[in-house]
């Protein structure tokens, strides 16, 4: 088998191709708006614009909603593993969304104050970065408090922190500074670097798990599409394709929260398919060492089950299930069956002269000698206090009693030395019986085997009584 498993394991060199490859197709997948943006940059007519009020509205509107569904997931979320990554998700949404919403608002403005139309965009995008950046560097922090999550008064202050934020853009945008390129450089640059820093420090950090994969590309994808925004003019082809790259990265980083949602509702406990193997093989071994100890355990029980705890011999459950068993496979193939009743004369007499103990070790001792004088396919149960039965399959009722007898004399001959006491002498009586000619059920052998068993005792004991 392991020589089998072995030839279809790949080798190191073949895994170090595949891992090369996916990471390839990841870097190419994160770059792919860059081939875009060069195309638009180096073959646009700068002439060509699209200029679409009530479309844009519609748009701002749809990314809206898609905002605040992100948001209220990301905050269950949130408010489900406390993982302060998560918390900084939420209010990053959260800003992009009340600062991103004013965009689309005073879109008919753009006519009249362009600024107060055009810098809603990049101060969300700023917004929603730097929180993006800050719940990077606190990613595989402690959980936080059950309170802390739902302090309403937080979520208050950072909302009201982004209205102050709007204020704030609408008075740049009335200012005579609104027009100078470094304002809205400033804030479309400053999305860029953050953006660019996350990729900078999940690279360093080597965090590479699933969902932190999907952010990782997300922000680039934001990166680019502050880098197309800076190279756009306001409703031209880059200035568009600058929107459909942001909203790319916001549908990527929205799918990884509704799968954190739909599974742990955690970013950092989210495997990657070769830990999921790992882990599902490291499982699948301790399911395999606990099904094992399982079974060892249930064996145990069966065994304590059907077991006298002191002599070792089966229990009168257990003889009962066996003969009639044996009864059964009988009466189908005809075969002999025979049944010994025994008894230890005057064992009262060892206990109350000799101590309980050393009635206990005469009776383990006995045992050892019932099962060296019968066949190991015989059986040898303790039923009673003194009281012991011996099944013979395939048995008649004269190959019993030849049994019985060499017991009886075994019995007899035997010192049993028990605890470094004087030696014990002990006899036994035995009433023999045959299934079909002492009676065809299981009662009627017992019956029989007892009645015979009382005889031997009522005519002196010390001996074996068969007819």
């Amino acid at each position: 088998m392991s020589t089998n498993l072995a030839v279809h394991e790949p080798s190191n060199a073949l895994r170090l191709v595949t891992q090369a490859y996916m990471s390839l197709l990841l870097i190419a997948f994160a770059l792919m708006p860059a081939q875009f943006i060069a195309y638009l940059y180096f073959q646009q007519d700068s002439t060509l614009k699209f200029e679409n009020h009530p479309f844009h509205e519609f748009a701002i509107a749809l990314a809206t909603l898609e905002g605040l569904f992100v948001t209220y997931v990301t905050c269950r979320c949130y408010r489900s593993s406390g993982e302060p990554l998560l918390r900084w998700l939420t209010l990053g949404f959260l800003g992009f969304v009340l600062i991103y919403l004013l965009h689309g608002a005073f879109t008919r403005m753009a006519h009249r104050n362009i600024w107060l139309f055009l810098l809603y965009g990049p101060a969300s995008r700023l917004a929603m970065s730097i929180l993006l950046f800050v719940g990077l560097l606190s990613y595989n922090q402690p959980s936080d408090e059950v309170e802390k999550r739902s302090d309403a008064r937080t979520w208050l202050m950072w909302t009201g922190l982004f209205l102050t934020v709007d204020i704030a853009v609408a008075l740049i945008a009335y200012s005579p500074y609104a027009g100078h390129p470094a304002v809205r450089l400033s804030m479309e640059g400053g999305a860029l670097v953050f953006s660019a820093l996350n990729v900078a420090v999940m690279l360093m950090r080597g965090i590479h798990s699933p969902l932190m994969l999907v952010f990782g590309i997300s922000v680039a994808w934001f990166a680019l599409s502050s880098l197309a925004f800076i190279l756009a003019a306001p409703w031209n082809h880059m200035w568009w394709l600058a929107h459909a790259i942001f909203a790319g990265g916001f549908f990527l980083l929205s799918y990884g929260v509704v799968q954190a949602f739909r599974t742990t509702q955690s970013f950092s406990t989210i495997y990657s398919q070769e830990e999921m193997m790992a882990r599902l093989a490291d499982s699948m071994a301790d399911t395999q060492r606990a099904l094992q100890q399982v079974q060892v355990s249930n064996q145990r029980l069966e065994r304590l089950a059907a077991t006298d705890p002191l002599t070792g011999a089966g229990n009168r459950r257990h003889f009962l299930d066996h003969i009639g068993a044996e009864i059964a496979r009988a009466k189908r193939t005809g075969a002999p069956l025979s049944l010994l009743s025994l008894d230890l004369d005057h064992f009262k007499d060892i206990n109350d002269s000799r101590g309980h103990s050393v009635g206990d070790g005469v009776l383990r001792a006995f045992v050892r000698k019932c099962l060296e004088a019968i066949r190991p396919y015989d059986s040898v149960a303790r039923v009673g206090g003194e009281e012991f039965m011996v099944l013979l399959p395939g048995a008649t009722l004269d190959t019993a009693y030849a049994v019985a007898e060499r017991l009886r004399s075994t019995i007899e001959g035997t010192a049993f030395d028990v605890e470094a006491q004087p030696s014990v002498g002990v006899t036994i009586s035995v009433g023999v019986s045959e299934f079909g000619r002492d009676g065809d059920t299981l009662d009627g052998l017992l019956n029989v085997a007892d009645q015979r068993l009382y005889r031997a005792k009522h005519e002196g004991r010390n001996r074996v009584i068969a007819a």
